[in-house]
């Protein structure tokens, strides 16, 4: 998680990627727990980044994994932004600074394009599914609605379709 914490730069959302390869490395959770996990994190309140981490931490080692899991992913934030707040005022003029920055947030935007891929070949698993991640996307797009929302309609259609792992998927 400290990996994690060091190279996830956007927020929680870049941190996909990363538990995705431990999911995939590791047998602490699966790709689909970690979709459950997205979702639980996502609507609950807090960062997404460290809600996953303190989740994934809390099922694979009880409160201690959640305290080190955590710690982990949150201590390189601290440490950068405490350097980069006491140097950022010195090089924060310099055009290359932009450029830095420039580059850092298109990788970003390549992670999380590819994180919303990867977890929704897992999430998207028949025609309902479908409808409903299209429309809420249309939805988002169009209208910019509160995510709070989407979390509620997904949960009613969960609920509506008995979308998930006890309830069945009618196909």
């Amino acid at each position: 998680f400290f990996k994690i914490g060091l190279f996830a730069v956007g927020g929680g959302l870049a941190t996909i990627p990363f538990l995705h390869q431990l999911a995939e490395k590791y047998t602490w959770f699966t790709v689909e727990t970690l979709v459950d996990m997205i979702a639980i994190s996502e609507s609950t309140p807090g960062a997404m980044g460290v809600n996953m981490a303190t989740y994934t931490g809390f099922t694979t080692a009880g409160i201690p994994g959640s305290l080190v899991a955590t710690l982990g992913l949150v201590l390189p934030s601290i440490v950068i932004i405490i350097i980069i707040a006491r140097f950022l005022k010195n090089f924060a003029q310099y055009e290359i600074t932009g450029h830095i920055f420039g580059g850092i947030r298109i990788i970003v935007a390549v992670l999380v394009v590819n994180a919303v891929f990867t977890i929704g070949k897992s999430a998207v698993q028949d025609k309902i599914c479908l409808c409903i991640a299209v429309c809420s996307c249309l939805l988002s797009f169009f209208f910019q609605l509160s995510p709070i929302y989407f979390v509620i309609a997904g949960a009613c259609a969960g609920l509506l379709f008995k979308r998930g792992k006890k309830g069945g998927n009618a196909k």
